[in-house]
């Protein structure tokens, strides 16, 4: 069971507590790269706004994964905590790519509107995390340390959902994680890795994750450098299917999920959706008539409907 002690040091409504990962004895079962010790760890969290249906509280607490750069072993969030009593579901909200942080604010405070608590969470090396100065990002060249942030943040969110079960607003038993692209594919991890997550929504992603890399048109340099470096497809797909959603997606089977796919998508292309739909059991999926930059005028509608799965009782 998760616990957290909160404890109010001012007026200013800055509170500092500590939060607890229990792990369960089906952690056994978490792939080693994922699993998680059991941990007591400080938090920080601090009022931002309020608003007739929900507050908005910036949330700091040290990643459970330490890198060699400091900024980034401080995971960033905001927490949107609706109004009302009773046990409310909480929902890990993650960015897309190109760090549109507003598209996930946006999610986020329509999930509080519907009395859904709502985490929204910075991914390693976007935001504050990212070292200044420094040329470091979550994807780059560098892809060796591209899967390393795709570890840490699955392992963040795994934190970050056990920070939400210790809420006296949230009911354990109902927390899902839910994003956008890159987003949608760390999201799609976390689900299936995470015992302790039961629901989530995948917008815009998909599995085989070397074909994505590979292809998509972002990628072009990361590519040739990689073949200038004398490696190959197949070397990007040993190092990349450990952290591939579709090599756990069974793990889905039997928690609810909801996808959604661009049916003309150039990053994540409709067989990468189909790929990791197949895997996880053929959970409901809505396919969007258009592609990954596309959708922007589809993404309220998806919005609507992501709150509205969170939202169902």
């Amino acid at each position: 069971m998760n616990v957290l002690l909160l404890i109010v040091l001012s007026a200013t409504a800055l509170e500092r507590g500590e939060a607890r990962f229990q792990p369960t004895s089906a952690e056994n079962s978490v792939p080693e790269r994922f699993r998680l010790e059991g941990a007591v760890f400080p938090f920080e969290s601090e009022l931002l706004r309020t608003t007739p249906k929900y507050s908005v509280e910036a949330v700091r607490f040290p990643s459970p994964i330490v890198t060699p750069d400091k900024e980034n072993n401080t995971v960033h969030a905001e927490y949107f905590r609706p109004v009302g009593d009773g046990k409310h579901t909480a929902v890990v909200v993650l960015h897309i790519l190109g760090a549109d942080f507003a598209l996930s604010r946006y999610l986020a405070a329509r999930l509080a509107d519907r009395g859904v608590a709502a985490l929204f969470v910075k991914l390693p090396y976007y935001g504050e995390r990212r070292p200044q100065g420094g040329d470091q990002r979550f994807l780059s060249a560098n892809i060796e340390r591209s899967v390393l942030s795709m570890r840490q943040g699955v392992c963040d969110v795994r934190r970050a959902a056990a920070w939400l079960a210790g809420r006296p607003e949230v009911d354990p038993a109902r927390l899902g994680v839910t994003g956008i692209s890159l987003g949608g594919i760390v999201s799609s991890l976390a689900v299936a890795i995470d015992p302790a997550l039961s629901q989530g929504a995948f917008l815009l992603a998909g599995g085989d994750l070397a074909h994505v890399l590979w292809d998509m048109p972002e990628g072009r340099k990361y590519r040739a450098l990689w073949i200038e470096s004398g490696r190959t497809f197949e070397d990007l797909k040993t190092l990349t299917d450990p952290y591939d959603p579709v090599t756990y997606a069974h793990r889905l089977v039997g928690k609810r999920v909801l996808m959604m796919a661009g049916n003309v998508d150039e990053v994540v292309p409709p067989e990468a959706a189909r790929a990791l739909w197949s895997a996880a059991g053929k959970p409901p999926i809505r396919w969007l008539d258009c592609g990954h930059y596309s959708a922007a005028g589809y993404l309220l509608p998806a919005v609507r409907e992501t709150v509205e799965f969170f939202a169902a009782p």
